[in-house]
């Protein structure tokens, strides 16, 4: 509901604070007053198209400030602000302002946080409807029609979703099996040669690194085994530096008696030729270990090359080479059993779409059923408006199979006649706009307000109409009022009387500086305002007498 609006500078109004109350609110005021800039400026709020016009002459920037109450937790303008990361404090009301400068710039904000004019007019649509005489958003919008007729009809569509969405899913799965399987079939030769190769050469996980390690290991013996064999010959034979070691220790055994240096000399010897022969024996040994079998080493290096070719020509690490085998050999199986996959996916799908088929089928009867009785309220509302020539008429079609959707099989569109024998049209190529008004006011009405947002504003709905006819319009507008908010700019006394709250829009000029002012009315002055729409400018006690009677019956 809409609790306040702040304008500043914007055409006429220079300053202007407005606080509104639930119910029906009307608003009056000679022609010319200044109606009309009150509603631009809440709709420059609501996000509507900013122009530069609006901006108060000699001022630099406008701008309007419109407070609502906090919407409801889980409530779609909720989680619209929610998405939209607008924070909203529980409790406090919800704060729209635009900004407007003379050179055409705007700016919007909700709850203080900047945001784009796309989402002020996404949120302003969740908070507001205005009906004017040439309105084409709301109830002329056939996207809305649907959802109005299940909201009026009580119809729950849920059913039908949850049938569309596994119907789609299980044609997704067919489809995915079937451009699978066509691929797969397509590739098949191509997949027998390679999973016989890979199956053949079987690779294993970590092969490469395992292979290229022994290789590694056996090269560098290749290398080292030469230099072992070198110093074999340096120190084994019968020239070898231990041979040698062993012929000097036994000529210095021999004199070693003859003084007692050689003697420390021969031990030294001794020592020698044991640390010598040790030498020798653990060359030996390394030897052994690092002896290279070339046959090895040749098929270790033709293994990793062809590991590696393989590889590259299925283009994956040599590694996945074995995953690869698996996954070729599972889409060889799914070839072989595909036929009878897809069969059971057929079934499966034909059994979904017989199901939405049926809930689609339940769920389009109700809406003819609820059509029905809305087209038979309709009936009941148009006479009072003087639209009792008109026809209204809920068109219920069915969709074409390529256009079928969530929401059901059904194309709903509101129709009327407008004269007797007129071709039924949509509702929004009615040529008179007060019929228009009237027509929304209706439909309004016989909707029971199902999917209106909280606060309605009508745009002289009343327009050209007078009397009983101006008196079932304020009825009708009294009625709405009960359950929602509902602002009208009127000129008609019979609504104005069924106001809970009234605003005077009145224009004042100082020299050469003219202002539009809005005023509350009290109930003193609820009267003399009524009576100058019944009589003019000239006030009197016969307007006044009827002022009163329109105030008292309601």
């Amino acid at each position: 509901m809409l609790t306040g609006l702040a304008i500043r500078n914007i055409v006429l109004i220079e300053a202007l604070d407005l606080a509104f109350e639930r119910g029906l609110t009307v608003l009056t005021g000679e022609t010319g007053a200044g109606k009309s800039i009150l509603l631009d400026a809440l709709g420059l709020a609501l996000g509507m198209r900013a122009d530069s016009a609006l901006v108060r002459a000699g001022e630099a920037q406008a701008s309007v400030t419109a407070s609502f109450e906090a919407p409801a937790a889980g409530s779609p303008l909720a989680l619209l602000l929610a998405e939209n990361e607008i924070a909203q404090e529980p409790g406090e009301p919800l704060l729209i302002r635009r900004t407007l400068r003379a050179d055409g710039g705007s700016r919007a904000f909700i709850n203080d946080q900047p945001c784009s004019a796309a989402l002020l007019r996404d949120v302003g649509a969740c908070l507001v409807e205005i009906h004017g005489q040439h309105d084409e958003r709301g109830l002329l919008n056939p996207r809305g029609h649907m959802d109005l007729l299940d909201a009026f009809g009580g119809l729950d569509s849920g059913a039908v979703r949850a049938a569309h969405g596994a119907w789609q899913e299980a044609e997704a799965q067919l489809e995915a099996a079937r451009t699978a399987l066509e691929s797969a079939a397509r590739e098949r030769d191509y997949l027998a040669h390679a999973v016989a190769e890979l199956t053949a050469f079987a690779p294993e996980p970590g092969e490469e690194e395992a292979l290229a390690g022994e290789r590694a290991t056996m090269q560098k013996g290749a290398r080292l085994t030469e230099d072992l064999a070198a110093l074999d010959d340096l120190l084994g034979g019968s020239e070898g530096a231990l041979a040698r070691l062993r012929q000097a220790a036994r000529r210095l055994d021999r004199i070693a008696p003859e003084h007692e240096l050689l003697a420390g000399a021969l031990a030294a010897f001794d020592r020698a030729v044991i640390e010598a022969a040790d030498a020798e024996d653990l060359l030996e040994r390394a030897g052994e270990a690092l002896s290279v079998d070339p046959a090895r080493l040749d098929a270790i290096e033709t293994r990793l090359f062809d590991l590696r070719a393989l590889a590259r020509k299925h283009q994956v690490a040599a590694d996945d080479l074995a995953a690869l085998a698996a996954e070729m050999s599972a889409q060889l199986a799914r070839i072989d059993a595909g036929e009878a996959g897809l069969a059971d996916l057929e079934a499966v799908a034909k059994q979904a779409r017989a199901a939405y088929e049926a809930a689609a089928q339940t769920l389009s009867v109700a809406r003819q059923a609820a059509a029905l009785r809305l087209d038979a309220a309709m009936a009941g509302e148009l006479a009072p408006l003087k639209l009792d020539a008109a026809r209204f008429r809920t068109a219920v079609e069915p969709l074409p199979e390529g256009q079928w959707r969530a929401s059901g099989r059904d194309r709903i569109e509101y129709m009327i006649s407008t004269n007797p024998g007129a071709p039924f049209a949509p509702l929004a190529k009615i040529a008179s706009g007060g019929e228009l008004s009237r027509f929304i006011l209706a439909l309004k009405v016989a909707l029971a307000a199902q999917g209106s947002a909280g606060t309605m504003i009508f745009d002289e709905i009343d327009r050209g109409v007078g009397g009983a006819v101006a008196g079932a319009i304020g009825e009708r507008l009294a009625r709405l009022a009960g359950g929602a908010q509902v602002i009208v700019v009127t000129h008609s006394p019979q609504v104005a009387a069924r106001g809970r709250g009234h605003l005077l829009i009145a224009k004042s000029s100082e020299g050469t500086i003219t202002r539009t002012g809005v005023h509350p009315l009290d109930e003193a002055e609820r009267r003399e305002e009524i009576a100058r729409m019944l009589s003019g400018a000239a006030i009197t006690d016969e307007a006044r007498a009827q002022a009163d009677r329109l105030l008292e019956g309601v």
